[in-house]
């Protein structure tokens, strides 16, 4: 009983270790940009394997360099609320949630009415992560899905919002978030498809970019995808609501 004790008290101390090396982290955030996060190191690792030469783009913007443009698109798309929530929003985590619950009942009826031996089509996921939550994830956690991993996600996600403001986590993550093989940042981004510096990206050109990020290596393949135009007019029309912190 008493090495019972021992191992809880142990496991304990060494959750509250590990979060108080978090809380130190992102509260040093606040004056210290983060050269990389968890998502881009393993990245970086997919890529070496894969490939002789590491080819990576990545280039700091500060928060007033970056175009406003992006950052609206990034809002009216990813996280509309973003300016008012607390970083978590409940009501499109309930709504996703129940999407996915329909979305995986219609797969396993689908899969009932099929021969065994018939490809079975996974269900889509929808998300409902806000950008906080996003930039949690990416920063310090891997890509698996696991009740545990998510609730460190929430916690982290309590710690960006309580020491960093929305300004400095907005321009975290649109400097670390992906879009495309070694493609990092607003600045990485729109240098890698459009020549130009991100202070300079039209309205079309932020949404175009923002409708890639859920699947960025997968469109940095089709550069004349018919949906990334016709879904960035939407994100277009969307923006003059946006606002930003």
């Amino acid at each position: 009983m008493k090495a019972l004790v021992r191992l809880l008290l142990l496991t304990a101390l060494a959750l509250l270790s590990l979060q108080l090396y978090f809380a130190l982290r992102i509260a040093a955030m606040a004056w210290i940009n983060p050269e990389s996060s968890a998502f881009e190191r393993s990245q970086a690792w997919q890529i070496v394997q894969a490939k002789p030469v590491l080819r990576w783009r990545q280039e700091w913007r500060d928060y007033a360099s970056i175009s406003d443009q992006l950052k609206r698109a990034v809002i009216a798309s990813e996280d509309d609320g973003f300016s008012q929530h607390d970083g978590v929003d409940w009501a499109a985590l309930e709504k996703a949630w129940v999407k996915n619950a329909k979305a995986q009942d219609r797969a396993e009826q689908r899969a009932s009415s099929q021969a065994p031996s018939a490809k079975q089509r996974a269900p889509k996921v929808v998300g409902g992560s806000t950008v906080t939550q996003q930039l949690a994830k990416n920063l310090f956690l891997s890509g698996e899905r696991t009740l545990l991993r998510k609730g460190q996600e929430l916690v982290l996600t309590m710690m960006l919002e309580r020491f960093l403001s929305k300004q400095r986590i907005l321009e975290i993550y649109l400097n670390h978030v992906e879009w495309g093989e070694g493609v990092f940042g607003a600045e990485a981004a729109a240098r890698h498809y459009y020549r130009k510096s991100c202070t300079q990206l039209t309205p079309f050109e932020a949404a175009r970019l923002v409708v890639m990020l859920p699947r960025p290596r997968y469109f940095e393949k089709l550069p004349n995808s018919e949906y990334l135009s016709d879904r960035a007019q939407v994100i277009v029309a969307r923006m003059g609501e946006a606002r930003l912190p």
